[in-house]
C-alpha cells in the first residue's frame, strides 16, 4: 500500500478547506442529490462526498457505507486530489499503490473507485465525488464527464452558505 503524498500546497489546501466550514457538519440534501445521482447513474453500491483533512477523509454525503470517515493514510481520495484529473482504479487488487490497502484486503472491499477532485480554485482539490464498488468495473462512455461535471456542482454548493 502506498499512502497518498501530501500535496505542495497543503497548509493552503487545509485553510481553504476549513474555510468552507462544513467538516463536521450535517448531511444535507443539497449535497445528497449528487451522490444519489452518481450511484444511480453508475450503477454503484457505493457514492461519497469526500472532503480530505490533515488526517482523515470526511463524508459530506455518503450512499453505502455506515462510516462517516476514514483515515487519509488509507484514502483513494488523497491520491484524487493530487490531479485535476479524475482518478480511475478498475481493480483495486491489481493496482500497486492500492492492492495491500485495508479498505481493498477487508471490508468494505474496493475494487473499483473514480473520484472527481472539488477544485475550488487553481491547484486547490478539498476532496471528490467518487463512486466506488466492490467489483472491478471500467467508467461506461461519458463517465468520467458525468463525474467531472457533478463535482463541479458539489463545488458551487460548497461555496454557498448553508
Amino acid at each position: 500500500m502506498r499512502p497518498p503524498p501530501l500535496p505542495i500546497n497543503e497548509p493552503g489546501r487545509l485553510s481553504v478547506l476549513h474555510a468552507l466550514d462544513q467538516l463536521d457538519s450535517l448531511q444535507e440534501e443539497r449535497f445528497d442529490r449528487f451522490t444519489r445521482i452518481a450511484k444511480n447513474y453508475f450503477d454503484v453500491p457505493i457514492a461519497l462526498i469526500t472532503l480530505v483533512d490533515h488526517e482523515r477523509q470526511w463524508f459530506k454525503s455518503c450512499y453505502g457505507l455506515d462510516s462517516r470517515e476514514t483515515r487519509r493514510d488509507i484514502s483513494f481520495c488523497g491520491h484524487a486530489i493530487l490531479s485535476d484529473e479524475v482518478l480511475f482504479v478498475s481493480d483495486a487488487r491489481q493496482d500497486p499503490r492500492f492492492k495491500a490497502n485495508p479498505l481493498v484486503v477487508g471490508p468494505p472491499g474496493i475494487r473499483f473507485y473514480a473520484g472527481a477532485p472539488l477544485r475550488i480554485e487553481h491547484n486547490i482539490r478539498v476532496g471528490t465525488l467518487c463512486v466506488i464498488d466492490r467489483i472491478p468495473r471500467i467508467v461506461p462512455v461519458g463517465g468520467f464527464e458525468v463525474l467531472e461535471d457533478l463535482a463541479a456542482c458539489v463545488v458551487r454548493e460548497l461555496r454557498l452558505p448553508a
